[in-house]
């Protein structure tokens, strides 16, 4: 039985993940802040598929829930199949100069360092298996930027360096890495983004058809299941209306 660790895990693209690779008989370990949200999901996954589901509550932006997870693997003697490093946040919309300078260390610390925390205390354990798989979650802003996007982009554009960095750095131990950046997704981002103003997060998917939390899984579903000689590098998956980071499509 394979097993996946997947960030984030108690909402949105983390969970529609959780429930993907439940349904595919894959073991998990769950990751995410919100322990009555990860204990509901666990219980939800057990009851419909199943499956053999753990769950760490802890927060990415600090190291030492990183090297707990390791632990937790290694203690139960778990080994680490594929990591998805899933758990991310935008925070504010705001211009450059007027912006919070909390909310950019928000996002670094969890785009970004949660990222390599995580992938740091993980990748020891695959290299050690001689196999493994990370997909980072990636965004259309690490490929473009936008307007009012600047540390949230910047953080994105890091997650698509650090990538390719590590691609190159374990490829030698057979371990696949991939990103997946995708567009517009409802999800509960927008409403973070916007600190809790659901009328205005709701305005962003307004007019159009976005991507759903289940498309990213299926997308991530491929990706850990293609013949164990393909990866997949890199993948890009919009709506159909959007055309690039800020050129949608919206009816009215």
């Amino acid at each position: 039985m394979k097993t996946a660790v997947i960030t984030g895990a108690s909402s949105g693209i983390g969970e529609a993940c959780a429930a993907k690779f439940a349904e595919g008989g894959w073991q998990l370990v769950l990751l995410a802040r919100r322990t009555d949200r990860l204990e509901k999901l666990k219980q939800r996954l057990v009851n419909q598929f199943n499956a053999i589901v753990y769950v760490v509550s802890g927060d990415v932006r600090k190291r030492e829930t990183a090297q707990e997870v390791a632990n937790f693997l290694t203690d139960h003697g778990i080994k680490p199949d594929l990591l998805i490093n899933n758990a991310g946040l935008a925070a504010g919309l705001d211009s450059f100069e007027e912006a919070n300078q909390d909310d950019w260390d928000l996002m670094i610390d969890t785009n970004l360092k949660g990222l390599l925390y995580m992938s740091r205390a993980i990748t020891p354990l695959m290299v050690a298996n001689k196999h493994g798989h990370i997909i980072n979650v990636g965004s259309i802003a690490g490929k473009e930027t936008y307007p009012k996007g600047n540390v949230y982009c910047a953080t994105k554009h890091a997650v698509d360096g650090l990538t390719r960095a590590m691609r190159l750095d374990l490829h030698i131990h057979n371990i696949k890495i991939t990103q997946i950046a995708p567009g517009a997704v409802e999800t509960e981002f927008s409403e973070v983004r916007s600190h809790g103003d659901s009328e205005r997060a709701a305005l962003v998917y307004k007019g159009f058809k976005p991507l759903m939390a289940n498309d990213i899984a299926d997308v991530a579903w491929y990706c850990a299941n293609v013949p164990e000689h393909v990866s997949i590098h890199d993948l890009v998956i919009m709506p159909v209306a959007q055309a690039a980071a800020s050129v949608i499509k919206r009816n009215g």
